[in-house]
């Protein structure tokens, strides 16, 4: 049995290529591993405030020691990274906006990637403290961006996932859906057939590592 995290950032619901393609691959998971529990979360619908610096610092006071409204700014990261924690399965829906990500998808990697709870600062540089967690960047874009210096979506996400120990990371591209023609339906055709291709990997443990 799998627990599958899937984060939609798209502006445009179950009209985003980026939306189908994922949901197509949460399809597949629960065909092999039936049984799976699906959490989805969409950050268009359900946006996050940007984060402030009353909220950051409310995470820098020690839980017992905060008062009533540093409480209530420190549980929104708190609950993010409790339920990013309670999965082993990552589903990023990601289109690109601007050559970047939606802001609403780094409002919510704001909130989980926090030092002393999904990574650590060490003498050795920072250190992962998440295990076991498999990811998926499904990314979507108008133009054709992969391999160049263009694209800085990949190596931002697959970075800030290593960060927090997220490793066993899949890409899967949708590209030139804005060029015309026929380059948008073969590009999905071509998406929806690396996920059908993709390896699902076990992992039998998964949460926090020791820090």
């Amino acid at each position: 049995m799998k627990r599958i995290l899937l984060i939609h950032s798209s502006l445009f619901g179950d009209d985003s290529a980026s939306t189908g393609i994922a949901q197509s691959l949460v399809e597949r998971l629960l065909r092999e591993h039936p049984g799976s529990k699906v959490t989805t979360l969409d950050l268009a619908r359900e946006a996050l405030p940007h984060l402030a610096a009353e909220e950051f610092n409310s995470w820098l006071v020690p839980e017992e020691q905060r008062d009533a409204g540093q409480r209530s700014l420190a549980v929104i990261s708190d609950r993010l990274i409790d339920q990013l924690m309670s999965h082993d399965v990552l589903i990023l829906a990601v289109p690109m906006y601007n050559l970047g990500i939606p802001s609403t998808l780094k409002v919510w990697i704001d909130r989980v990637s926090r030092a002393g709870k999904t990574f650590a600062y060490t003498s050795d540089g920072p250190k992962g403290l998440v295990r076991g967690m498999q990811a998926y960047l499904v990314l979507s874009r108008g133009g054709l961006y992969r391999g160049t210096p263009l694209d800085t979506q990949t190596g931002y996400l697959t970075s800030v996932l290593g960060l927090m120990g997220i490793t066993d990371v899949e890409t899967i591209f949708a590209e030139g859906l804005n060029m015309g023609g026929d380059t948008r339906q073969k590009s999905i055709d071509a998406a929806m057939a690396k996920v059908r291709e993709l390896p699902v990997n076990e992992h039998e443990e998964y949460g926090y590592a020791a820090a």
